[in-house]
């Protein structure tokens, strides 16, 4: 298990806050916090510019930024993020879960979008600041953690067309309980044949802003449909499954084996996926990266060769799917609810992060 007694010393400046939470008013938020609708009281701010590089990293109040109306995030849609937690451990302390491939992720991002590079430890240590001053607003409902939301944008006053001369780095945290709405055994798709998610070339595998509102009106068609989340096909054959707006898809099938779709580009490399294909191949599964297509999807379903299929990420960790839906019918996935192999690399995945299982890979950092 990692730990931060190596980490070099960072000069940030800490601003106290003037009115922080009182005890009963956070006890309240989080109690049942949901998923991304309360927020604790501080946060990291750094600045870069062309000059300088990173300087003024500050703990500070979170509280509304300061923005020029000629800022470039406004205009020109320059701003990554991430998403991370950070959970609370058997023993009491806190921890964070592969950070380090946050970080990487954040910076393969950045450079996808001609954003400046953020040294890894500085990004960590961003992150551990705010969740050591906020760890008191950790929620004690089932699954709870506090989510952790880095990100960067250009904040230089500038209408010509190119990268920015200024970014601003923020870190907020907030406490989460279910992603989902509780008691849903497992959630239902809808295929959406009108929109698509990327396209080679494009910006699918960076977690940019402008990837998920474009996805917004499919997603809201799948509600209106009465389903769950909606999943794409890919933008060149409109035949190849690539993920759901914001989680990576697997499929199992009665022989054992699983497949999920090959990051080609359009697909956002999932930290959770990632974590998943190693602790199947350190299971001796037969776990596959290949293209698997609507129909093979539909007609395996119908057969019962497929018995399973699950979406995953940060926010929702493994989510059995149940149903999917499209113009062209709708089938059942094997029962309808959790399977076996779903339950049990859920299972697995959630021990680590949360210190019950041996950590074989060195993913857990401890915070102290």
């Amino acid at each position: 298990m990692a730990t931060f007694a190596d980490s070099p010393a960072l000069d940030f400046a800490r601003i106290e806050h003037p009115a922080p939470t009182d005890a009963a008013t956070r006890a309240a938020a989080i109690a049942d916090p949901g998923f991304g609708k309360v927020f604790t009281d501080h946060m990291v701010s750094i600045d870069w510019d062309e000059g300088t590089g990173w300087h003024n990293a500050t703990l500070c109040p979170r509280g509304p930024i300061a923005l020029d109306p000629a800022a470039s995030v406004l205009h020109y849609a320059q701003e990554i993020f991430e998403g991370m937690k950070a959970y609370r451990l058997d023993d009491g302390s806190m921890a964070l879960f592969r950070p380090d491939q946050n970080a990487q992720r954040f910076n393969d991002s950045a450079r996808r979008l001609a954003m400046p590079e953020i040294p890894e430890e500085l990004f960590i240590e961003a992150v551990r600041q705010v969740v050591t001053a906020d760890a008191d607003w950790f929620p004690q409902v089932e699954g709870g953690s506090l989510y952790i939301r880095p990100f960067m944008f250009a904040n230089e006053p500038f209408l010509g067309v190119r990268p920015a001369k200024q970014y601003k780095f923020l870190v907020i945290l907030s406490p989460a309980g279910n992603y989902f709405k509780s008691g849903a055994p497992a959630v239902s798709i809808w295929v959406s044949s009108d929109y698509t998610r990327a396209a080679p070339g494009g910006t699918g595998a960076a977690k940019c802003g402008g990837n998920y509102a474009a996805s917004l009106v499919p997603q809201a068609e799948a509600i209106a449909k009465g389903h769950d989340q909606v999943v794409f096909l890919d933008a060149v054959e409109r035949k190849w499954i690539e993920e759901l707006g914001g989680m990576n898809l697997f499929f199992v099938f009665d022989d054992g084996s699983i497949i999920t779709p090959p990051l080609s580009g359009t697909i956002l490399p999932g930290i959770t996926r990632n974590s998943l294909l190693t602790l199947a191949r350190d299971e001796g599964l037969n776990i596959r990266e290949e293209r698997y297509s609507l129909d093979q999807w539909r007609e395996d379903a119908g057969s019962g060769r497929l018995t399973e299929t699950f979406a995953c990420g940060t926010a929702a960790v493994v989510t059995p799917v149940g149903k999917v839906a499209g113009k062209d019918g709708e089938f059942t996935i094997g029962g309808g609810g959790p399977g076996q192999m779903t339950s049990k690399l859920r299972e697995r995945l959630v021990s680590i992060q949360r210190g019950g299982a041996a950590d074989r890979h060195g993913w857990v950092m401890r915070l102290g």
